[in-house]
Order: structure tokens, then C-alpha cells, then sequence
């Protein structure tokens, strides 16, 4: 995706505002994350002022990826409806005195600048969204045993059942896995 530029300050003073869609291919980073990079990214940007009159921009972000669970190592879908509200400042320093003001944690204070990236700004925004460790709620049952595989491997959970006292020890399911 070619690089979407705006004067961050230009952009919020004249109540601007901005909608698009691309690929996930198109974001080199979210796409490492992904197991497809066909999805969509949708997002809109508009710029204004929060009630001190400090120039705001509102990015929402949505999109579907696919993930790959740390837990069973299949992909599963995670919806991705991020909408964040951002104060631009001057400078970093700048940046602590509008975050000492403001008591909204919710708020994100970033520097903004005549040659600002939002392309950058959509994908950290949904990279913040997608979990650090992916998993399902409930990890599918995975059958990766043929069937004769799949009863020699249970007659040796029955076996490892009786020699353990009834307990099936919790490597069992790796022995499937040969």
C-alpha cells in the first residue's frame, strides 16, 4: 500500500476525515502475525478537538484475522473493532504535559507531525488489538491418527491407564501424535 501522509494539525483544524480498505498483505507487520493475508482491513480516520481544545484525531479499525493458536497450533478467526481517540502533541515533551492533564486513561497521546504515517497508525492500531498469546476459548479436538493408528494408540491408554491406577497420564495424547 502506497504511503497515506497528512498534516496531522491541518488534518484535525479543518475537521477532515478519511475512510479506506487494503489487504492485509499491504501491512508488512499484521501480515507476520496472520496465517491469511487475503482479509481486509477496513478503517476510518477524522481529526476535530476534545473539550480542551487539543486536536484530536478518532482512527477506528475493523477487520477479521487469522490466527494461529499457541495452544493447538490450528488458525482460528479473531475480529478485530478497535476504535481509539488520539491528542496529538508538539513534541515528547509536550506529550507528558497533555498526559498529566487528561484524566481519561483511555486517551492516547501521540506526536503528530506534517508528514504523519497513517498507514503506521492503522497497522500499530491493529496489532494492539490482536492478543499476545492467540489461543481459542476451546481448542478443537484435532484427529491427526488414522483409524488403525488411533486404536493401538487407545490400547495403550488403556494400558498406561491400568499400570497408573486408573489415571491416564496427560502425555498420552502425544503418543497419538507418531
Amino acid at each position: 500500500m502506497q504511503a497515506f501522509v497528512i498534516d496531522a494539525f491541518a488534518f484535525c483544524q479543518n475537521h477532515e476525515q478519511r475512510e479506506g480498505s487494503a489487504k492485509i498483505a499491504e501491512f508488512p507487520r499484521l501480515q507476520a502475525e496472520c496465517v491469511n493475508a487475503e482479509a481486509i482491513v477496513k478503517w476510518s480516520l477524522s481529526g476535530g478537538f476534545d473539550q480542551l481544545g487539543l486536536p484530536r484525531l478518532n482512527l477506528s479499525v475493523e477487520t477479521q484475522v487469522e490466527l494461529m493458536c499457541q495452544r493447538c497450533l490450528t488458525p482460528f478467526k479473531f475480529d478485530i473493532d478497535s476504535h481509539s481517540e488520539l491528542i496529538l502533541a508538539k513534541n515528547e515533551e509536550h506529550a507528558d504535559e497533555i498526559e498529566g492533564m487528561l484524566e481519561d486513561d483511555e486517551v492516547d497521546v501521540v506526536v503528530g507531525s506534517k508528514t504523519f504515517n497513517v498507514i503506521e497508525l492503522i497497522e500499530d492500531e491493529a496489532l494492539l488489538a490482536i492478543p499476545q498469546s492467540p489461543k481459542h476459548a476451546v481448542c478443537p479436538d484435532v484427529v491427526l491418527v488414522s483409524s488403525n493408528q488411533s486404536e493401538a494408540a487407545n490400547n495403550v491408554d488403556a494400558v498406561d491407564a491400568a499400570s497408573t491406577g486408573g489415571k491416564v497420564s496427560p502425555f498420552a495424547v502425544l503418543k497419538k501424535l507418531q
